[in-house]
Order: structure tokens, then C-alpha cells, then sequence
């Protein structure tokens, strides 16, 4: 569907970069609702999940600083995620090994666990990109990150 229907936008827009700035910003709200739909299931918020992704890809325990660096929405209040994310024994803070002031978080095996489960069913999620070819996917990955710089 085109832009255009999906706002229900009677006049074309000024520029082409006006219609893709449109694109993109709606296309992100739409698959942001897709996740947190999906990602209800396992009662998990889509900041929690991606703090979750990064402990596991870190594989050790990682700083507050670092994880919220690492984070794709960089106004989230990591302090308190993590909070939420400890309450549900999903991670464990660690005393911090060059400092001992500071604390590392550390997925705990109930984290993977949960993470593992979510990956089991990361296909209908997935699915949601099927209308694009892999080559499609490929090339539109390469745009995003020109764009970005």
C-alpha cells in the first residue's frame, strides 16, 4: 500500500525526501506495533527485549553506560528497565570488577531462557518483511545504513 493511502493523503507531497521521511517514520510506527503485539506474549516491552539481545550478544556483564549506548531507542531509562528486568530475575547485577562502586549487568539463565523462546517464534515476525524479496532486503539494509552516515 502506498503511503498515501495508508495517511489518506489527498495532495502529493513537495519532494520525494518529504514522502520518504512520511515512509519511514509511519513504516517504523507500524512495525514497532507489530513487535510490541508479538512480543506481549512473553510479557516483555520491545526496550526490554533489546536489553535482554544485548547482554546475550555481550556474553559477560556490561555496564548501564555501555548497554544504553548499545541501545536502538537511546531515550529509554535504562536504570529503570533493568529494574523491571531484575524484578523478573532476567538479569543480576554484578559488582563491577575494575571499580567496585560501579555494578555490570549479567543476563541470568532465565533471561537466555526467555530469549530462547522468543526465538523460536521470531518467524512470524520475520514474516512481516516476506514482501521483499531477500535481495530487496539486502539492498534496502544498505540504504538505511547510507542514510544513517
Amino acid at each position: 500500500m502506498k503511503i498515501e493511502e495508508a495517511i489518506k493523503q489527498k495532495t502529493p507531497f513537495k519532494t520525494p525526501q518529504q514522502r520518504l521521511m512520511v515512509n519511514l517514520l509511519f513504516t517504523n510506527n507500524w512495525l514497532q506495533g507489530e513487535m510490541k503485539n508479538f512480543l506481549k506474549e512473553f510479557d516483555i516491552t520491545i526496550q526490554q527485549y533489546n536489553i535482554l539481545r544485548i547482554l546475550r550478544g555481550a556474553n559477560k556483564p556490561i555496564s548501564t553506560s555501555i548497554i544504553r549506548k548499545r541501545m536502538i531507542d537511546k531515550m529509554s531509562d535504562t536504570t529503570r528497565l533493568i529494574s523491571r528486568l531484575q524484578k523478573k530475575s532476567w538479569v543480576t547485577k554484578v559488582t563491577c570488577t575494575k571499580d567496585k562502586r560501579l555494578v555490570d549487568i549479567l543476563i541470568t539463565q532465565a533471561g537466555l531462557a526467555l530469549l530462547q523462546k522468543i526465538d523460536l517464534k521470531t518467524s512470524s515476525i520475520d514474516n512481516l518483511l516476506n514482501q521483499l524479496s531477500e535481495k530487496e532486503i539486502n539492498e534496502l539494509n544498505i540504504l538505511l545504513d547510507k542514510l544513517r552516515g
